[in-house]
């Protein structure tokens, strides 16, 4: 959901944005209006993260899917002589995306999975307290929340001082984080920050290397982008200028301190709903819980099926849950009003009272 004030914003300017007689679809990405834009987007997402200068901020294309691959293209190192990748990675699974991700690596060099939750049907986050983390190894991952099983890890790991890198898609912009705690971090634009096509990454310059595996094309190459700021190739322009009108709207608000206060009493009026009630359940363990995304189940699928027909003929969309786990999720995003909160739990709560 992206907030009313930039939808209306960029309704007014669709025509004619800034007076060059242009929509900003259909602007060059070599031109100053559209380089004022990309600087004025990269300023304020510094000054809402304080990310400190040793970091280079990149609007890049793909999604996380891409990222999976690219990481550990660019992360991994070691290589013997006839140039064939012997570096390797450890990996923290707690969902299906890290799950994905971790796939995706093993394509490139070793992955380690040195903390999983696949047991417990990712309800939870595994027990991150002492990792053993690989002496060798090029860097460590997790995807800090996970949107299909409604997890989050609150406390980052000890990774023995070897990079972190983490997903943070679903959780960008809905809280302070402290980004010298990451080597690199990634987020899909389309949960918090700006329409799908745009992926923000932020990598410690120290990570921006020449020397990544073989065969990595230009294009996935973080360094690439780094030296272009950008602008290698014809960016989401459209996309990239939404971000920017979402990040000035959030520093209007108070900022991240301001958001994270909002999304706690968003969750926790659905959260204290579940745990009360006689039909519905949470499906994740009370402390790993995201604030940003809530699957819970009726225990009964048909009768699941019932209340998210029923819902959507109320206006409550969207609420199936993943495909690959069932049941409903509510997702809590940064512009979603506390008040389709409360018409949520009022539907539900009728909803109770007509099946349980």
């Amino acid at each position: 959901m992206l907030p009313d004030p930039v939808l209306v914003r960029a309704a007014a300017e669709m025509l004619n944005y800034s007076g060059s007689g242009m929509s900003v679809m259909e602007m060059s990405h070599r031109s100053k209006d559209f380089e004022a834009i990309l600087n004025e987007a990269e300023a304020d997402l510094r000054e809402l993260m304080g990310i400190p200068d040793n970091y280079r901020v990149l609007f890049l294309q793909g999604g996380g899917c891409v990222q999976f691959a690219m990481v550990p293209m660019n992360l991994m190192q070691k290589q013997n002589s006839a140039g064939n990748p012997l570096g390797g990675a450890d990996y923290i699974v707690s969902g299906q995306w890290s799950k994905k991700a971790a796939g995706e690596a093993g394509l490139f060099g070793r992955v380690n999975v040195i903390a999983s939750s696949e047991e417990q049907n990712f309800s939870c986050v595994p027990d991150l307290s002492d990792l053993s983390v690989s002496p060798d190894a090029d860097y460590v991952y997790l995807c800090q929340n996970e949107t299909v099983h409604g997890t989050t890890i609150k406390t980052l790991p000890d990774t023995k001082g070897k990079p972190l890198v983490a997903d943070v898609s679903s959780m960008f912009l809905s809280e302070p984080m402290d980004v010298s705690r990451y080597g690199l971090l990634f987020a899909g634009a389309q949960k918090n920050a700006g329409p799908a096509g745009v992926t923000v990454v932020i990598i410690r310059d120290d990570l921006i290397r020449e020397n990544v595996l073989p065969a990595t094309p230009t294009m996935m190459r973080y360094k690439t982008h780094a030296d272009a700021h950008s602008l290698y190739n014809t960016p989401p322009c459209w996309g990239i200028y939404i971000c920017g009108l979402v990040f000035k709207w959030l520093k209007e608000q108070g900022g991240l301190p301001a958001m994270r206060e909002r999304n706690e009493k968003k969750a926790a009026l659905l959260y204290d709903f579940l745990d009360n009630s006689k039909l519905f359940r949470g499906t994740v363990r009370k402390e790993d819980r995201s604030l940003m995304n809530v699957p819970f189940i009726t225990g009964d699928k048909a009768l699941d099926a019932k209340f998210v027909a029923e819902a959507e003929g109320a206006g409550l969309r969207n609420l199936k849950g993943h495909r690959s786990v069932g049941g409903m999720r509510a997702s809590l995003y940064n512009a979603v009003p506390f008040e389709a909160v409360q018409t949520l739990v009022e539907f539900m709560a009728h909803f109770e009272k007509e099946n349980a």
